[in-house]
C-alpha cells in the first residue's frame, strides 16, 4: 500500500510564502485605506423593502348595487368577505351585528357583505351564496340582511346546512317561494358570486373571514402603529400581524374572526 510522504524542504517553504500573502495583504490595506472586498461591499446598494404590513389592497369601489348596512357614507366601511358555511364567519358575523349596533346608529361605521366561498372547503357554500343574492334581487337591501341573518343563526357550518331549508327561509321573511326558487334555481347569480369572489382575492384575501375597512381619510402614522399594538396579541403561527394597510393609507385589511372588544379598540382609534 502506498502512503503518503511530505518533503521536510518543503514545510519552511510554505512558511515563507504564507508570510509574504500576510504582508501583501497588509500592504494593500495600508496603501487602499479599506481592501478589495470591503470596498466591493462598500458599494453594494442598499435594499428597501417595504414593511410586510404595507401593500396593495385593490377592492372595486362601493356602489349602489352593495348591500350595506349603516350609512353609506359612513367613515369606516367595513367590506367582509364572508362564506356562509365557514364557522368563523358564523362567529365573526354575530362579532359584526356587536358592532353595527353600537357604531351603526351613529352613522361613523357601515357594514357592506361580499360573497367569497371557498368550494374547496364547503361545497354547499357557494350556492347559498346564490341564495343570499337571489334574496337581495326578490327583497332589496334589507331582506338580503335579514336572510343572511337567517342563514347564519340556522347552520352549524361546515357543509351541514340542509338546502332544503333555503327556500323556507325565504318564504319565512315573506319573499315568493316560485320567485326564489326560480331564481336560484337558474344560476343567474352565479356571475356575481364569481365577481365578488376574484374582487376578494384581488383585495389579498386568502380565507375568511377578511375584512377591508375603507376610510374616509387617510389613516395617521400614530393611528396606524396604535392598531399595530392593539393586534399584537393576534400574530398567526407565521408571526404575522393579521393587518395589512394600503399606500394610500385608506383601506386597512383584517383578517381572521377578530373579537368584539379588539374590533371596538380599532374603531375607536380610526375614530379619533
Amino acid at each position: 500500500m502506498e502512503t503518503s510522504k511530505t518533503n521536510p524542504l518543503n514545510v519552511p517553504m510554505a512558511i515563507v510564502i504564507a508570510g509574504l500573502l500576510v504582508a501583501g495583504a497588509i500592504f494593500l490595506r495600508g496603501s487602499g485605506g479599506e481592501g478589495t472586498l470591503l470596498k466591493k461591499e462598500a458599494v453594494q446598494p442598499s435594499v428597501q423593502t417595504a414593511p410586510p404590513e404595507l401593500g396593495t389592497i385593490t377592492l372595486k369601489p362601493l356602489s349602489a348595487s352593495d348591500y350595506i348596512r349603516g350609512n353609506p357614507d359612513a367613515r369606516i366601511v367595513f367590506v367582509e368577505f364572508s362564506d356562509t358555511e365557514c364557522p368563523f364567519c358564523k362567529r365573526f358575523h354575530a362579532t359584526m351585528q356587536q358592532v353595527m349596533n353600537e357604531y351603526g346608529k351613529s352613522g361613523n361605521v357601515a357594514w357592506v357583505y361580499r360573497q367569497y366561498p371557498i368550494v374547496q372547503l364547503h361545497s354547499k357554500a357557494p350556492k347559498e351564496s346564490e341564495a343570499l343574492l337571489c334574496a337581495g334581487e326578490l327583497g332589496g337591501n334589507a331582506t338580503f340582511w335579514e336572510y343572511t341573518d337567517r342563514v347564519f343563526a340556522t347552520t352549524n357550518s361546515n357543509d351541514s346546512f340542509d338546502p332544503a331549508l333555503l327556500p323556507k327561509i325565504a318564504t319565512d321573511i315573506g319573499l315568493n317561494e316560485k320567485a326564489f326558487t326560480e331564481c336560484l334555481g337558474s344560476g343567474r347569480q352565479k356571475a356575481r358570486v364569481d365577481s365578488e369572489y376574484d374582487d376578494g382575492v384581488s383585495a389579498g384575501v386568502n380565507g375568511t373571514p377578511h375584512s377591508v375597512l375603507v376610510l374616509k381619510t387617510p389613516i395617521s402614522e400614530k393611528s396606524r402603529k396604535a392598531l399595530m399594538t392593539i393586534l399584537e396579541p393576534y400574530r398567526d403561527n407565521q408571526g404575522q400581524l393579521p393587518v395589512t394597510f394600503s399606500m394610500d393609507g385608506l383601506r386597512v385589511g383584517l383578517n381572521g374572526a377578530l373579537p368584539y372588544p379588539m374590533l371596538k379598540s380599532a374603531i375607536d382609534t380610526l375614530l379619533k
